[in-house]
């Protein structure tokens, strides 16, 4: 059986879009950037890739965009990103403790067992980690968030009539809520670019 596919990605690209926006008008100049890419993320085959910016003596933002397509051969679609702004304890950004504030915005299209869960999610939690450097330009970045995610979805069977999920153009949502979950589990490869 095949079902029509809504493409919902204009959501997160402008959400993307805009903290790129906002990322880029920070003052620049004399600043340390990074480049990175989360191992347990690549571990799960979602290819990712992350920015940090440091914004002050004792602050920096961060921003990763992350997606996959069927990994493992399990049905799934998911396409993210993940804004946050980090404290820096030791007065240096990118090295040693931090805490700070995340949040996550996804589209996903997933098939598990004999179910299917298309939606959005938006979260939010706290954030912690820590970074070790390995070297003039390397870092190794351990970090994690909890808080809350809230989501609004299509919820069906595999065998369900996916176009009676459907009215007047638009999709039915017919299951959101909210839970507390790990907004994000890390252990990321950092380059500094300068």
């Amino acid at each position: 059986m095949s079902r029509t596919v809504r493409f919902r990605y204009p959501r997160i690209t402008l959400v993307i879009a805009v903290c790129l926006l906002a990322l880029s008008s920070a003052k620049m100049q004399g600043q340390q950037i990074a480049v990175k890419t989360n191992a347990l993320m690549l571990g799960a085959l979602t290819p990712n890739l992350g920015c940090e910016i440091v914004t002050g003596e004792h602050s920096s933002v961060d921003f990763s965009a992350f997606g996959h397509k069927n990994p493992y051969g399990i049905t799934s679609t998911i396409i993210g990103a993940q804004p946050e702004f980090r404290f820096w304890f030791n007065g240096r950004p990118m090295t040693r403790e931090y805490i700070g504030v995340g949040m996550l915005l996804t589209t996903y299209d997933i098939t598990w067992k004999r179910s299917v869960y298309d939606g959005d999610a938006v979260g939010i939690g706290m954030t912690g980690g820590y970074v070790f450097s390995i070297g003039r330009r390397w870092n190794i970045e351990l970090s994690g968030s909890f808080g809350f995610i809230g989501f609004r979805q299509k919820q069906y069977y595999v065998n369900d009539n996916y176009d009676s999920y459907f009215t007047d153009g638009g999709s039915r949502v017919n299951g959101w809520g909210y839970k507390m979950f790990p907004v994000e589990l890390g252990v990321s490869v950092c380059y500094i670019i300068k």
